[in-house]
């Protein structure tokens, strides 16, 4: 039996994390609609957790038709030379000294996941003397581990623009 005067939000009872379950539902459908990858690889999963910390984290609400205004900032945030990783950085220690909460947990996971995740792709710095030659197979790529932020980020923010 629920105690008097409690509506819901404290009292013992689950706190549902809703600010990063509409975070990460809209960095999916951004995702999904630009059709970038399968849902079911690790890039897209770093792709949707580095697009939910960047909603979840910038100012200002997000709902209904506010997304659409949003995605001009959501772009800026996660443009490539920009220090997304700082910001994040930041502002999940911001989080943190005001409360912790179901949400800020959720994100904080995300967070960590991204840092210590590292995926295998392209390497974009390696000098091929003389170009890409196309007949090369895929397995002649020079590839590097790279952390999964670094993949996500580039990848959610074409998503954005594919919009």
């Amino acid at each position: 039996m629920r105690p008097e005067g409690t509506n819901g939000t404290s009292g013992g009872e689950l706190l549902v994390p809703m600010a990063w379950m509409y975070a990460e539902y809209i960095a999916d459908e951004l995702l999904r609609t630009g059709d970038l990858m399968p849902p079911t690889t690790l890039e897209f999963r770093a792709g949707r957790n580095a697009l939910a910390l960047t909603i979840f984290l910038s100012d200002g609400a997000v709902g209904g038709a506010r997304v659409v205004a949003r995605l001009d900032e959501w772009s800026s945030l996660t443009a490539a030379g920009r220090p997304w990783h700082g910001w994040v950085r930041e502002r999940l220690r911001e989080r943190e000294a005001a409360g912790s909460g179901p949400d800020l947990a959720l994100a904080l996971d995300a967070w960590r996941w991204l840092e210590e995740t590292e995926l295998l792709a392209a390497d974009l710095d390696a000098v091929v003397p003389g170009g890409v030659d196309p007949r090369a197979e895929a397995e002649d790529e020079p590839r590097v581990w790279t952390p999964a932020w670094e993949l996500g980020l580039p990848l959610g923010h074409l998503a954005i623009h594919l919009f």
